[in-house]
């Protein structure tokens, strides 16, 4: 991802962004960080870019020709995703730096003085955001701040690839307490559970703390946190079936769109998902009039939705009225034990900067032996499992929350590397507080036998993915 930073002081920029872990994935390649001096693109002879505003009042105000020859110089004929920091914007969140997070280039313009003539914000910027209602002397440490959230996003960024999945805001909860060495400081101990090897009690004792935080700091965000554990509880009677909507809830992956009872529709942020159950066809009728209102305020982005649904009427009323299509039917399962399986093969490491042709190699052996096209980049993260330095086989977690991709090479068949590679992503799951769980094409037998193996519990009904139809 490359940021670009148009600014009047690029130096500030550039010194600040240098250091710490923004500034060891720039060195990386793993991010980009150009910052554009605005100041060299005026046409003014003794370099001024800023004059009196129209109209009176204090201050100046930054002109609107060097600004915009700044972003011609950036974006040539490209319209590239524009943010002017502004206290008159957005409130940036977290929500926000993951929507940033997965565009390629992103241009960051920093005002200065009493801000920038109105017309060139108009004509270049996509989005006005705010990182506080307070003013600053200008827009440069509120870009740096959303570099440096919207960074730790990128894969590769953070060293511990587990930081980003539970922190503050993750789920709408304030991050719980948390202690180093030594055991006693200033007559205070740590928590004793803390100290039990109990992942369990230390989980609970972890959410207790986040609830007790949130409550008392953000009621708003407790709120929100509680409407989604409500619509988590009235799932939770046919877990089996509903352990996607579940966990794409519990990981603060999914925003609530409807609720009503068991009558559930989420929309999963991170690839574009709509998951809906509904118990009758009036409930699902009530559903869908909400998603067109959602859609027609541009709640939900309609060219990037898929659908997974639980119930036929509800994959028929999408094919009828948005014109949706099915692009498959698959059983879900789910590992609902706490107890970490054993895992065979131990060389098993996360796969990274293997690039397109390791990933073309990979889905023309899916399609070589049948199992039908399969796009590794909706993977989140990748593990692959090697035998005598070889990689023998991989498996994946969807960006969804699943897991999948699983594919073993032919030479490396039946010596249980696909047991070792869905139970070692099966035993991180469960250290990070997940219930891991998968969705199975109804007729792959094979995948269907490794799940019953490994203790997996299949669902009773079907779930079924369609496809907008712009998408």
């Amino acid at each position: 991802m490359k940021f670009h930073v148009l600014t009047l002081f690029p130096d500030m920029v550039l010194g600040a962004l240098s250091a710490s872990v923004v500034g060891r994935a720039i060195e990386k390649g793993l991010i980009g960080v150009e910052a554009v001096d605005i100041r060299g693109f005026t046409l003014e002879k003794h370099g001024r870019v800023d004059d009196y505003p129209y109209g009176g009042g204090a201050g100046m105000l930054m002109q609107a020709q060097p600004v915009y020859d700044a972003y011609r110089h950036v974006c040539g004929d490209r319209k590239l995703r524009t943010v002017y920091l502004t206290p008159q914007g957005k409130p940036f969140s977290q929500k926000m730096a993951e929507e940033f997070s997965k565009e390629e280039e992103l241009v960051l313009l920093c005002g200065h003085y009493e801000g920038i003539d109105e017309r060139v914000l108009e004509e270049v910027v996509t989005d006005f955001v705010s990182i506080g209602d307070y003013v600053l002397t200008g827009g440069e440490l509120a870009a740096m701040v959303m570099i440096d959230a919207i960074s730790r996003l990128v894969p590769g960024v953070l060293n511990n690839e587990e930081s980003a999945e539970a922190e503050s805001f993750h789920n709408d909860l304030l991050e719980y307490p948390q202690y180093t060495r030594p055991y006693l400081w200033h007559g205070k101990a740590v928590p004793q559970v803390l100290l039990s090897g109990n992942h369990r009690d230390v989980a609970a004792w972890r959410l207790a703390r986040s609830e007790e935080r949130t409550r008392d700091a953000r009621p708003d965000l407790f709120k929100r946190y509680c409407k989604k554990k409500q619509a988590i509880e009235d799932l939770s009677r046919r877990k089996r079936e509903h352990i996607h909507i579940m966990e794409a809830l519990k990981r603060g992956k999914a925003e609530l769109l409807f609720q009503d009872g068991a009558n559930i529709m989420v929309y999963h942020r991170e690839c574009g998902v709509i998951l809906m159950t509904a118990q009758d066809p009036a409930s699902g009728e009530e559903m869908l009039e909400a998603l067109r209102k959602d859609l027609s305020k541009g709640k939900v982005p309609f060219k990037a939705a898929w659908y997974v649904v639980s119930q036929d009427f509800l994959a028929l009323r999408l094919q009828e009225t948005f014109q949706a299509r099915p692009c498959g039917t698959f059983l879900q399962a789910c590992y609902t034990r706490r107890e970490p399986l054993p895992v065979r093969h131990k060389d098993i490491r996360r796969l990274s900067g293997e690039g397109p042709l390791f990933l073309a190699k990979w889905e023309e052996a899916w399609k070589r032996d049948g199992i039908g096209p399969t796009d590794l980049s909706k993977a989140g993260a990748l593990y692959g499992a090697y035998l005598d330095g070889h990689l023998a086989g991989l498996i994946g977690q969807g960006k969804d929350g699943g897991m999948g991709f699983l594919y073993v090479e032919e030479g490396s068949r039946r010596q249980g590397v696909a047991s070792s590679l869905e139970a070692y992503l099966i035993n991180r799951q469960l250290d990070w507080g997940w219930t891991p769980y998968c969705q199975v094409p109804a007729g792959n037998v094979p995948a269907l036998a490794l799940q019953e193996k490994l203790g997996l519990y299949l669902s009773g009904g079907m779930l079924q993915w369609l496809r907008g139809v712009d998408s």
